[in-house]
C-alpha cells in the first residue's frame, strides 16, 4: 500500500447517485471516501439543496455588512457568553493571529444552562441574537431554511461516509445524538492585506463542513506538498471539508485538509458547521484494519495533528501540531473558542 501523490486540484462530485440504485449509492460512496482521505475537499453539484437559497443568503448578508457599525453592535458577539453574533474585523484569532474579516455566529438554539455549569462546554448552550425584523426583514426564517436544508445535505454526506467506511448507513446520523449543534457563519472579507489572511491557516474544529464560497476566488487548500490550490468557482456547488473530531475518530483516515483565505476583492461567503450534541464521545469508529493500514502508509496522514490550544501555542507548540484529543465534541468546541476568542471567554467566565 503505498500513500497517496499529492493532489493538485479541488474534484468536483455530482451527487445525483445518491437517489439511485444500491450499487450506485455505493459506488459514490466509495468515491467520497476516496476523496476525502486523499484530498480532504471536494465541490459538490447535483445536490438537491433549492436553487433560490444561496441568492437569497447572499442578499441578505451584503444587506448587514452595509449597515452601519451601530445597527451591527446591536447583536455584538462581544455581548453573548454564548459566543453568537456580529464580530468585526480582527476579533477572531487562528494560530494566534488576527482574521481580517467580519463575520455573523448563529448556532442551533438550545435552553440555556447556568453560567457556571460544569462541564464548562454546556455554557455554550443558549439563544443566538437575532436583529429587530424590522431592520432586516425574514434574517431569522432564512437562517433556519439554511440549517435545514445544509444539515439535510450533511446529513446524506455522512450516510455515504459511513457506507464508505464499512459502517451502516445511519451510523453517523445516529451517533449525533438529540441535542446537536451546528454553525452557521456568514462572512465578509475586505481585500487582503499583504502579510495577512482573511482567514489564517487552519483546520476546522467539528464533523463536515457545507461552504457556499460565492464567486469570488481566495479560498485555498494545502496539498501534501505543502503547495496551495486554489479552489475554483463552479455555478450552484457547494465546498465540502472534513473537520478534526471526525478525522480523529477515523484514526485519521479521513482529513481535515488545512485551508486559508487571501483574496484580492471584497468577498462573501456563507458556511454550515454541522456537529453533533455536545456530550457525544469521540471514540474511535469501529473500521476495518485496512484503513488503518493506509494511513501506516502515508507519513501525511500519520503525523496530521490537530489546531492547538492556547496554551499549546503559548508554550510554542507549533501550529496544527497538538496531539491533544478531547473526549467529547463539547471538550473540542470549548478548546476551540478558548483559542480564538480569549478576551470574551476571559470577559464572560473570568
Amino acid at each position: 500500500m503505498t500513500a497517496p501523490a499529492a493532489f493538485d486540484q479541488i474534484p468536483v462530485v455530482d451527487l445525483g447517485p445518491l437517489s439511485g440504485t444500491r450499487a450506485e449509492r455505493e459506488a459514490l460512496a466509495e468515491e467520497l471516501c476516496r476523496i476525502c482521505h486523499e484530498v480532504g475537499f471536494l465541490l459538490v453539484v447535483n445536490h438537491g439543496v433549492s436553487d433560490d437559497l444561496s441568492d437569497n443568503i447572499f442578499a441578505m448578508l451584503r444587506k448587514f455588512f452595509a449597515f452601519s457599525e451601530e445597527q451591527k453592535k446591536l447583536i455584538d458577539k462581544r455581548r453573548s457568553r454564548h459566543f453568537r453574533g456580529w464580530e468585526p474585523e480582527g476579533a477572531e484569532y487562528t494560530n494566534n493571529r488576527p482574521d481580517i474579516r467580519e463575520q455573523i455566529d448563529w448556532w442551533t438554539e438550545w435552553p440555556t444552562e447556568p453560567k457556571d455549569v460544569e462541564p464548562d462546554y454546556l455554557r455554550l448552550l443558549g439563544p443566538n441574537q437575532w436583529l429587530p425584523d424590522g431592520l432586516l426583514p425574514g434574517h431569522q426564517e432564512l437562517t433556519n431554511q439554511w440549517f435545514d436544508e445544509l444539515g439535510g445535505l450533511a446529513n446524506r454526506l455522512l450516510g455515504a461516509l459511513s457506507v464508505g467506511l464499512g459502517l451502516g448507513e445511519d451510523y453517523l446520523e445516529r451517533f449525533f445524538g438529540a441535542q446537536t449543534m451546528s454553525l452557521a457563519k456568514f462572512i465578509h472579507y475586505p481585500p487582503t492585506p499583504e502579510g495577512a489572511a482573511g482567514v489564517n491557516a487552519h483546520r476546522d474544529t467539528g464533523f463536515l463542513t457545507v461552504l457556499d464560497p460565492g464567486p469570488t476566488a481566495g479560498l485555498q487548500v494545502q496539498n501534501q506538498d505543502g503547495q496551495w490550490i486554489d479552489v475554483p468557482s463552479v455555478d450552484g456547488s457547494y465546498v465540502i471539508n472534513l473537520g478534526e473530531t471526525l478525522q480523529a475518530m477515523t484514526g485519521n483516515y479521513l482529513v481535515a485538509t488545512a485551508h486559508q483565505v487571501i483574496t484580492t476583492e471584497e468577498r462573501y461567503s456563507a458556511g454550515y458547521f454541522h456537529g453533533p450534541s455536545l456530550d457525544v464521545a469521540l471514540a474511535p469508529l469501529p473500521l476495518h484494519d485496512r484503513f488503518a493500514a493506509a494511513v501506516a502508509a502515508s507519513p501525511h496522514h500519520h503525523s496530521a495533528g490537530f489546531m492547538a490550544s492556547i496554551s499549546e501555542t503559548e508554550a510554542g507548540v507549533a501550529d496544527m501540531s497538538s496531539s491533544y484529543r478531547p473526549s467529547t465534541y463539547g471538550e473540542q468546541l470549548w478548546n476551540y473558542f478558548s483559542r480564538s476568542y480569549p478576551e470574551n471567554v476571559a470577559t464572560h467566565y473570568g
